[in-house]
């Protein structure tokens, strides 16, 4: 893996975690040495990212991402699609949840920011482990998405517009 394709995981990794990620935890996870784990988070530092080095680890405080969340429903077949639409227009796609009417909210992350990542998920879906949360509201569901700025966000949107994915407002 490339240094800035670690970093990149590595951020989205640490926008995903509510607790702090040791640096132990990251240099096993990506294969490295803890010293190119700080070296880094000081470039992710130096790039804008407010990332706190604690004893436990390390958290990012605050994102310089936008974030939007799209109302969507589309078949099962059409998951593959809506997300590399997302990601191939530079979107990361956080999460996915629904409103159940007796759940209420049921909410998973995701964390999909590349077109590998995409195929991960479908393959995991596919294999017939788990099914995804959209059969249980008819196919209606969420999705919060980051991206760098408030355009990329108005292109996915206006994109899976046209794919007449997003839920029209009542």
């Amino acid at each position: 893996m490339k240094a800035a394709d670690r970093r990149k995981e590595m951020l989205h990794l640490l926008m995903s975690e509510q607790n702090p990620v040791s640096g132990g935890a990251l240099a096993k996870r990506f294969g490295v040495s803890r010293q190119i784990i700080v070296q880094d988070i000081s470039l992710l530092k130096a790039g804008g990212f407010e990332i706190l080095s604690t004893h436990y680890g390390y958290v990012l405080q605050q994102t310089p991402f936008v974030e939007r969340i799209f109302k969507v429903r589309h078949s099962t077949e059409q998951t593959e699609e809506e997300l590399n639409l997302i990601v191939d227009l530079g979107g990361m796609v956080e999460d996915v949840f629904v409103w159940h009417k007796v759940y209420g909210k049921v909410e998973a992350k995701l964390n999909i920011f590349s077109r590998l990542h995409v195929k991960q998920f479908i393959e995991g879906v596919r294999s017939g482990k788990s099914t995804e949360l959209m059969n249980i509201t008819g196919g209606y569901h969420y999705h919060t998405v980051r991206a760098e700025s408030e355009e990329i966000l108005d292109r996915i949107e206006k994109a899976l517009n046209d794919r007449h994915f997003i839920v029209p407002e009542i």
